[in-house]
């Protein structure tokens, strides 16, 4: 077997990456990322592509015609990849993660691969009151990350051939990675209680949240990799966490607060009523993928954030304006002239980027140049 983990440089290729090493020792793995958050990584003495056979250094949007012959599976990841990066960047946001995944799966099913996986999200259903959505529920996206993650599962259900496609509609990211992200709810309020003792929840704490944690995520994609067509179809779109995990915010700020000792909680119960608030109903999951089903619970993803985070010795009270959060992380190579306003590198290098890693493992570049 031979995957190709696109985007996995980021916050959930990290955990992806080393499920499946450990998982398939004997299958051969390579990433492909443009590095935009090679940089960003909290507390890891190794770099996660320790784990990888090859990593490759390009643009989702050029990945070289004839490139993906050989693959067993691709895993799409890569994608900008919250909703304040979704406004700041509308329009790469579409071009990235809704026709660069349509163009990568194109290409992958012409040169044969057998499995694509894509990283959809959960926030597609948007406002949705009442009882939890399941698949066949219509979706309300309200945002530009939304809209462009249903536009992609929709332009792959048009794909034809024998190529297995599934959709993984993900609840919220949680919990600790070696390229750890802030700017997501439960995240941000560990570090929040561990650098300020305080909580602040800016909305009224009504809203719904699904949560998974990545190292779950991981999982499910590794049954998504495998899957055959007579689980649940070749073309698939699945709400991929637990019921368990439907949260509202305020009781995920209560628990964070109940688990770090001096933590006060402040909640604006005056705050208009949130956008985004729905609960997902997992049930198909259950059903098709048993034996990869969500192991870590609300109080696991909390201490494994506080334990990296104290292993990190994270003190920042700032850190909201910090690379900790992607738009930050993004505006500061914007800021400095590396990156154009389309999110293209503007200095390129013919160096080898293992230097920008500060790591050993084996690079190779599939575009003439190397970004930095």
């Amino acid at each position: 077997m031979k995957i190709l983990i696109v985007g996995n440089m980021g916050y959930v290729g990290a955990a992806v990456v080393r499920e499946l090493a450990v998982r398939h020792p004997a299958a051969i793995l390579h990433g492909y990322d443009n590095a935009y958050f090679a940089h960003c990584l909290t507390g890891a003495e190794l770099v996660p592509e320790r784990y990888l056979d090859q990593q490759f250094m390009g643009d989702i949007r050029n990945i070289p015609a004839g490139f993906l012959e050989g693959y067993t599976a691709v895993i799409q990841l890569a994608a900008i990849s919250n909703d304040p990066m979704g406004d700041r960047f509308a329009a790469v946001t579409d071009e990235v993660n809704h026709q660069a995944t349509l163009n990568i799966a194109q290409a992958a099913a012409q040169a044969g691969v057998e499995s694509f996986v894509f990283a959809s999200s959960c926030s597609i259903y948007g406002v949705a009151r009442g009882a939890p959505r399941c698949e066949k529920n219509p979706v309300a996206p309200v945002t530009a990350y939304a809209r462009s993650k249903i536009a992609a599962e929709e332009a792959l259900a048009g794909i034809d051939g024998d190529m297995v496609i599934t959709s993984l509609r993900f609840a919220t990211a949680c919990g600790m990675s070696p390229r750890l992200r802030l700017d997501l709810v439960l995240n941000d309020f560990v570090a929040c209680a561990l650098s300020q003792q305080h909580i602040t929840v800016l909305s009224d704490g009504t809203p719904w949240r699904p949560l998974i944690d990545v190292a779950d995520m991981a999982r499910a994609i590794d049954w998504a990799v495998q899957r055959k067509p007579e689980s649940g179809g070749r073309i698939l779109k699945i709400n991929t966490g637990s019921n368990e995990r439907n949260h509202q915010v305020r009781d995920l700020a209560t628990a964070v607060a109940q688990m770090i000792p001096s933590t006060t909680l402040s909640i604006n119960t005056q705050a208009p009523a949130d956008s985004r608030s729905y609960q997902v109903d997992f049930s198909l999951f259950a059903t098709l993928a048993p034996d990869h089903q969500p192991k870590m619970t609300l109080q696991d993803s909390i201490v494994g954030l506080v334990d990296g985070l104290e292993r990190m010795a994270f003190s920042d009270a700032e850190f909201r304006a910090s690379r900790y959060m992607r738009l930050h992380a993004l505006q500061a190579h914007i800021t400095s002239g590396r990156l154009s306003e389309n999110l293209r590198w503007q200095i390129r290098h013919r160096a080898n980027p293992t230097s920008l890693l500060a790591s050993t493992y084996v690079t190779s570049t599939p575009e003439t140049e190397v970004k930095p």
